[in-house]
């Protein structure tokens, strides 16, 4: 299984380097920023460990056609995949929180993300030519400039639909959240699309965000994660089943408003949810644990990989320089 690490959008470009080559001597496959409203851009702040690496791959998780147009977008990547040296990557998703910022609430996403990766691929081959879109008609699109390998291009994808829809035309699929049972359900809804395709589905792509909230104090990490929960999908009537049962789940969408008071507020305390159902939540549905404990989440990820995942990006909080050393040391050697 191949291990990434997703760090924070805030940070200058010489923490991007530096935990970028932290996270490449370890032997971690790639490293991501998430795509925040408020955020730095991540093409230019990557830049800097682009060229000081060799190796690992690097790019933002995850940009919407709805907040930069695919041509923008695709001249964007491409510029920084050469200064990569082809080790670009890049998620491109459906909404997201800088396309709300923005004021755009698509109600059709389907064929925008299709659209845009193809705009992407086609911008990525270096052929020059017009695209006839139906939501992005772009005039032409000239890259003949390109030069290096094509970056890796991922749909960000969790709904039945869009999963079905990007087996058929996407080079891999990120999913948030999801459990090993969910990775299951997603292999079910994928796998058929894929041998249609002609792709075999244990060697396709499929990587998952994950929360990693490992502590040398596991009260210290129980605390962290749950007051980031209002930013994980697990929560969510869609999701929330995979961790509790039905009568604890009615309770967590009954005060889905607590979750985000904390969140703002930084607090671990959600109101009106009991402690033994966020117990549950942190323990099913994020990496939370003391460093005595990092076998358990070890198993996790051998659960993951027998449900078919081959890639997980283990998104760290606090103090990510330990928590890169602490992946690098202990998890990347049992997973290879």
């Amino acid at each position: 299984m191949r291990i990434d690490v997703i760090i924070e959008s805030h940070g200058p470009v010489e923490t991007f380097a530096r935990l970028g080559k932290m996270a490449e001597d370890y032997g971690l496959g790639g490293i991501w920023v998430a795509n925040n409203a408020n955020g730095r851009d991540p093409f230019v702040n990557f830049t800097p460990l682009a060229l000081q690496s060799g190796r690992i791959a690097m790019g933002p998780i995850a940009i919407s056609p709805f907040e930069l147009h695919p041509l923008k977008m695709a001249t964007s990547l491409l510029t920084f995949n050469e200064i990569a040296k082809g080790r670009a990557q890049i998620v491109v998703g459906g909404g997201g929180g800088v396309a709300e910022n923005m004021g755009e609430r698509p109600k059709k996403i389907l064929q925008p993300m299709r659209e845009c990766i193809e705009i992407l691929n086609m911008a990525a081959s270096g052929v020059a030519g017009k695209y006839d879109g139906e939501c992005y008609p772009i005039a032409w699109l000239d890259t003949r400039w390109v030069t290096q390998p094509p970056p890796m291009i991922y749909a960000g994808a969790n709904g039945p639909k869009l999963l079905k829809s990007a087996a058929a035309y996407a080079a891999g699929i990120m999913a948030s959240d999801f459990t090993p049972g969910r990775i299951r359900w997603l292999h079910d809804i994928i796998d058929p699309v894929l041998t249609s395709r002609g792709v075999q589905p244990a060697a396709y792509p499929v990587n998952n965000f994950w929360a990693w909230h490992v502590k040398e104090d596991p009260a210290e990490a129980i605390r962290e994660a749950r007051i980031w929960l209002c930013v994980r999908g697990t929560i969510y009537p869609d999701y929330i089943h995979d961790v509790v049962d039905e009568d604890e789940a009615k309770i967590v969408t009954r005060h889905l408003a607590s979750f985000a008071k904390a969140y703002y507020q930084k607090s671990p305390d959600i109101e009106g949810v009991p402690d033994e159902i966020l117990d549950k939540i942190v323990g099913r549905g994020t990496s939370a644990s003391g460093v005595d404990d990092i076998a358990t989440e070890v198993e996790r990820f051998k659960e993951f990989e027998r449900a078919g995942l081959n890639e997980i990006a283990l998104m760290v909080y606090g103090e990510p320089e330990k928590a890169i050393r602490l992946i690098g040391e202990q998890v990347v050697p049992a997973l290879n």
